[in-house]
């Protein structure tokens, strides 16, 4: 090492065999190096393993992008404007770089988000809330509870739209509880970030303006808010309980399965074009049904299964069954699909298919299983299914009517193969 590298220099390590060129970072140890790399990511080394060689002092300025982070946002109100919660729950979207570990954080309020993504000044007034600060994998319903509480409290407050940051991996399964369990007279959009606030490549600006342009419209349901392509011109609006999450990671990842999104926010105009009927802002009055019965679960059928895996369903109060084509199973699940019912357990099949509804009147497997007792899921998908069982156990005064009814867009009245609609 000719010099003792300082943070904002680029360097180039050596470490077994590997070679890595990048920013120098800050780091909050004096055994590790952090490497900022050209693709955005960090990488953290052993400094005692590493070989450093300074490539260019002071080519990024660590200190003032340290004193931004830090700065405090004033926030001002202007009565002209609407407001809007920013609720956050966790994942990237809203997340900066800590300047002294060189990782990315994630403490949230109004300001923060501010700090984060400066475009979103000027086009509301912001109140910021934290539900929970977890990775989207370690969601769970009590969660979902909580979310639902404080998004009927801070329309009670008179938000004029909610935006709900969350991570993108269960964000179908969240946006869906909330259209279950929320009748609102306002905008609320789910919005999250593909890749983190430290990478070229982030979505997170893009994704936020477009969630708070489509919190400030018209259409008072629940919308999932992200990339409808690759490039940065414009987001779709899909409702949640028709939404999935189809690639890992794009940052289109996000698409209305079986129809095409209800709208869509243009970017550069701030424009909020709808293409298919919703629920008018004010159209309902405020209410809130959290109950959630959480003994539900959901099991994909697969050639050879042993019938005894439906075991796990056993003593449960609801299965969804995601069976293949019509909504099928092997002849030999039948009987235990019966004893489930017989039991109690309300079983409802849904297709593996991405697109098309179940009908189990066409093949004799189909009407046994109708025949066993179980509920026909229509054209819902299987995980907004599982939410809506939850709900609908807890909450519903007619199961079997509810299940078969489109509380919230779950359900469509025919079931057309969206390339034909285009």
């Amino acid at each position: 090492m000719s010099q003792t590298p300082a943070p904002g220099d680029r360097i180039r390590v050596d470490r077994s065999g590997r070679t890595y060129e990048g920013v120098l970072l800050p780091s909050s140890t004096d055994e590790h190096v952090v490497v900022k790399l050209e693709g955005g990511y960090n990488v953290g080394i052993d400094r005692e393993e590493a070989d450093l060689e300074v490539l260019a002092e002071d080519v990024y300025d660590v200190e003032s992008a340290q004193a931004e982070s830090d700065a405090t946002s004033k926030i001002e109100f202007d009565e002209d404007l609407p407001t809007i919660a920013l609720i956050s729950t966790g994942g990237t979207i809203a997340s900066t770089v800590d300047y002294r570990t060189g990782a990315v954080t994630a403490q949230f309020d109004a300001e923060d988000v501010l700090r984060a993504v400066p475009d979103l000044a000027g086009r509301a007034n912001y109140r910021g809330r934290v539900v929970a600060n977890i990775l989207s994998e370690n969601m769970e319903p009590p969660i979902w509870q909580d979310l639902a509480e404080a998004v009927a409290e801070e329309i009670e407050n008179g938000a004029d739209g909610v935006v709900v940051m969350h991570g993108t991996d269960t964000m179908q399964y969240s946006a869906s509880a909330l259209a279950f369990m929320l009748e609102t007279p306002v905008p609320v959009v789910f919005t999250g970030s593909q890749r983190s606030a430290d990478r070229p490549s982030s979505d997170n600006v893009m994704n936020a303006v477009c969630a708070v342009e489509a919190a400030k419209s018209d259409c008072a349901e629940v919308l999932v808010c992200m990339h409808a392509s690759e490039s940065d011109t414009t987001c779709a609006l899909h409702r949640g309980t028709r939404v999935r999450k189809n690639h890992t990671s794009r940052r289109d990842a996000f698409e209305t399965v079986g129809a095409e999104p209800v709208g869509e926010v243009d970017y550069d105009s701030e424009s909020v074009t709808f293409r298919s009927e919703y629920r008018e802002r004010d159209a309902i009055d405020l209410a809130v049904e959290a109950n959630l019965e959480e003994d539900v679960e959901l099991v994909k059928f697969t050639p050879g299964m042993d019938p005894a895996f439906l075991d796990v369903a056993a003593g449960s109060a609801g299965l969804v069954l995601e069976g293949t084509g019509l909504g099928h199973v092997h002849t030999d699940l039948i009987p235990k699909v019966e004893e489930l019912v017989d039991e109690g357990t309300t079983v409802v099949v849904t297709s593996q298919c991405l697109e098309g509804r179940v009908c189990d009147r066409v093949y004799d497997t189909g009407r046994d299983l109708l025949a066993a007792g179980v509920l026909e899921g229509e054209d819902m998908l299987p995980g907004t299914a599982k939410v809506k069982l939850m709900w609908a156990l807890a909450n519903a005064d007619g199961l079997e009517e509810a299940m078969r009814t489109s509380l919230a867009g779950e359900i469509q009245e025919r079931s057309v193969p969206w390339e034909s609609q285009r």
